[in-house]
């Protein structure tokens, strides 16, 4: 299998520093597996394990991937991205199209999700995959959809998901972190403190760089929803 995919979109409040030219979708195996019913299948589409392809996504020249024998594989153009609705800029580019509900205001639900600051080359502040429970087992971020305690980035990408989905969004500073207490907060004090002193640094934010500080790059899964 082979998982290939470069994520950046043109537009105006994504400033074009931070965009790629190009970005490739999934091989004519990944879709075999991305139909594929079995709880296996699933799990290898899972954000864990694209997530071993981040860590050169953003600023790469070149893709990351997984090898595979005879991989095929073609381009995503940059029409693939789309924002999304009453979002303030949020641009999308979905994964993964889950086969679940799609949550609405008042849902709890679930979610996992790598965060990226793009104003650090794509530095990954945050990751649910990290949050271990007693069993080792990550635990996803749970929140309230509509409920204003998380940034409005995250709420316009999963307010449109599937469960089951995997979405790339590019979220711009004035959908992102407005102050220290919006959600996902990372629990580490040292992840916490380099993300908040770049994106609210009074020096730089001085200088006309509150456009570029904040830009926030999530890939997000939907796991659950509970409607209440």
């Amino acid at each position: 299998m082979i998982i290939e995919y470069l994520a950046l979109v043109r537009s105006p409040s994504v400033p074009q520093s931070l965009v790629s030219s190009a970005c490739k979708s999934p091989s004519k195996s990944f879709s075999a597996i991305c139909s594929a019913s079995s709880s296996a299948s699933r799990r290898t589409l899972s954000l864990s394990v694209i997530s071993t392809t981040f860590n050169a996504l953003v600023f790469s020249i070149s893709p990351p991937s997984f090898s595979s024998p005879s991989p095929s594989s073609s381009k995503f153009s940059v029409s693939d991205f789309f924002e999304l609705q009453n979002s303030g800029g949020v641009k999308a580019l979905d994964l993964l199209v889950g086969s679940g509900d799609v949550p609405a205001n008042g849902d709890q639900v679930a979610i996992h999700y790598y965060g990226r600051l793009a104003a650090k080359q794509g530095w990954r502040f945050d990751s649910t995959y990290d949050h271990k429970d007693e069993n080792g087992e990550p635990n996803p971020f749970v929140f309230v959809l509509g409920s204003g305690k998380v940034i409005p980035g995250i709420e316009a990408a999963v307010r449109s998901m599937k469960v089951g989905g995997i979405r790339r969004v590019i979220i711009p500073p004035s959908q992102g972190y407005q102050n220290t207490s919006q959600e996902p907060i990372p629990p580490n004090f040292f992840d916490r403190q380099r993300l908040f002193t770049t994106i609210f640094n009074p020096t730089r934010l001085a200088n006309g760089e509150g456009s570029t500080l904040g830009t926030l790059i999530f890939d997000i899964e939907l796991v659950s929803l509970r409607h209440q």
